[in-house]
């Protein structure tokens, strides 16, 4: 599992102009089963992204596709941890084979 730290380094109006496509990004990503949660850093100074069942070069490609990185706006610092424990109720997707 990753927690994944998005530092904003572009202008706010900059951010706002990309969100769209940002947005776009992390739908695929839910979509896909490999993101989980996601959500703006109070205050606004980046994003927080959690992602699962997934491998660490696999996950830095994927982000490379994000238009804010694309578009150089964000820096990404990826931590990777092993959850060892869940709240009752909360299922995560596990990592797959291939």
């Amino acid at each position: 599992m990753y927690v994944i730290n998005l530092r904003y380094t572009g202008a706010l109006a900059e951010i706002d102009d990309a969100l769209d496509a940002h947005r776009v990004f992390l739908e695929r990503q839910f979509a896909a089963g490999i993101f989980i949660a996601a959500g703006p850093k109070v205050p606004r100074d980046g994003g927080i992204i959690l992602a699962s069942a997934i491998d660490r070069d696999r996950l830095d490609a994927i982000l490379a596709e994000d238009p804010f990185a694309q578009q150089n706006l964000a820096h990404y610092d990826v931590i990777e941890f092993k959850a060892t424990r869940l709240a009752p109720g909360l299922n995560l997707p596990m990592p797959s084979e291939a």
